[in-house]
C-alpha cells in the first residue's frame, strides 16, 4: 500500500502502519489516515459541503486530501479509499456537553438531504429482516450468534414498536431539530472519529446521545449518571426523550459487531462480553426509564418494568 499512497499523493513516505483496514503514516510531522470509504460515493458531495461549512465556522474537522488527479476517492486493490489528515490531537476527547454545543452550529439545507437518517423504524426493520435472512443462509457455523441473535432481534423489535408509538403520540417541536450527527459514537469519544467527515450524517440530536450512553455502559462506566446529569442541565421535549429511550432499546452494540463478524472482520467470541451483560443492561434500561419519566409522560415496556433492580 505504501507504493500506492506515494504514487497517488506524490509523496515519499518510508513506512506505513496497518490499522486493520486503515493505513496510517507520518508526513511532515503530521499523521495521515488512508481509510476505506464506507459510505456511498453519492454522499460525498454533501459531506464535503458540510466539512467546508464547519471550517468556515472555525470548527475543527479532519481534512480530506485529494490525490494528484484532484479526486477525493482513490481506488486501491479494488477498494475505494480516502486520505484524511487530522487537524487536532487524535486522542482529544469530547463529552456530551461539547456535543450539544456543536449541534447548535450548523444550519441544514436541502442540498444535504443524502445525509439524513430520520426513518428509524424502517431502517431498523430492514436491517433486522436482512439479519434474519443472512443468518439462515450463511450463519450455520456461527454458534454464538445462533444462540443469541433472536434475543437481540426481540430488543430491536421492541425499539421499533416504541419508536413508532412515540412518532404517533408526540408532535415534533422546534427544539427537536435535526443536527450534525455521526454514524456511530463510542466512549471515549475521541477526535479521530468525532471530527471525521466520513462519520457525518444528519439525525435527531438524541441519536448521538443514546449511542454515547450505550457505549459508556459497555465500557463499564456509570452511564446512568451521565443521563441524570444531562437531564438536569438540558431541556428535551417528550418527543426527543421518547426517541432517546427507543434508541437505547435498539441494540446497535450487538448488531454492529454481528456485521463485522459476518464480514470476517472480527471473531465471534467478541460477542461474549456483550451477551454476558444482557441482564445488567435490562436493569439499566429500567433505570433510564425511571429517570426519563420525571421529564416526560413516556409509556413503560412491561417486561422491562417488571425487572427487579
Amino acid at each position: 500500500m505504501k507504493e500506492t499512497i506515494n504514487y497517488y499523493y506524490n509523496l515519499n513516505i518510508q513506512e506505513v502502519e496497518n490499522w486493520g483496514s486503515t493505513y496510517r503514516f507520518i508526513f511532515n510531522d503530521s499523521y495521515y489516515y488512508f481509510t476505506p470509504l464506507k459510505r456511498l460515493e453519492s454522499e460525498l458531495t454533501d459531506i464535503l459541503e458540510v466539512t467546508m461549512e464547519l471550517k468556515r465556522k472555525n470548527i475543527p474537522v479532519h481534512d480530506i486530501i485529494p490525490n494528484i488527479f484532484n479526486k477525493v476517492v482513490t481506488m486501491a486493490y479494488n477498494d475505494s479509499y480516502i486520505l484524511l489528515k487530522p487537524i487536532v490531537k487524535i486522542d482529544e476527547e469530547y463529552d456530551l456537553n461539547f456535543m450539544l454545543k456543536l449541534n447548535k452550529t450548523l444550519t441544514l439545507t436541502e442540498n444535504k438531504s443524502k445525509l439524513y437518517r430520520l426513518s428509524w423504524p424502517k431502517l431498523w426493520a430492514d436491517k433486522i429482516d436482512y439479519f434474519e435472512y443472512q443468518i439462515h443462509e450463511l450463519g450455520k457455523d456461527k454458534n454464538i450468534i445462533l444462540d443469541s441473535l433472536s434475543y437481540y432481534i426481540g430488543l430491536g423489535e421492541n425499539a421499533i414498536s416504541y419508536c413508532n408509538s412515540i412518532l404517533k403520540k408526540f408532535p415534533q417541536t422546534n427544539i427537536d431539530k435535526v443536527c450534525l450527527s455521526h454514524r456511530r459514537l463510542k466512549f471515549p469519544n475521541y477526535a479521530l472519529n468525532y471530527l471525521n467527515p466520513l462519520s457525518f450524517i444528519f439525525d435527531y440530536e438524541v441519536r448521538d446521545i443514546a449511542e454515547y450512553l450505550k457505549s459508556t455502559f459497555f465500557n463499564n462506566e456509570d452511564a446512568l449518571s451521565y443521563l441524570k446529569s444531562l437531564l438536569k442541565t438540558t431541556s428535551f421535549s417528550p418527543f426527543s426523550l421518547g426517541l432517546l429511550y427507543a434508541r437505547l432499546l435498539y441494540p446497535t452494540y450487538y448488531f454492529d459487531l454481528y456485521e463485522e463478524i459476518m464480514n470476517n472482520e472480527e471473531d465471534e467470541e467478541k460477542l461474549i462480553p456483550i451477551i454476558e451483560k444482557n441482564k445488567e443492561y435490562e436493569l439499566f434500561l429500567k433505570s433510564c426509564y425511571q429517570e426519563l419519566i420525571k421529564y416526560a409522560p413516556l409509556e413503560p415496556i412491561d417486561w422491562l418494568n417488571k425487572k427487579e433492580l
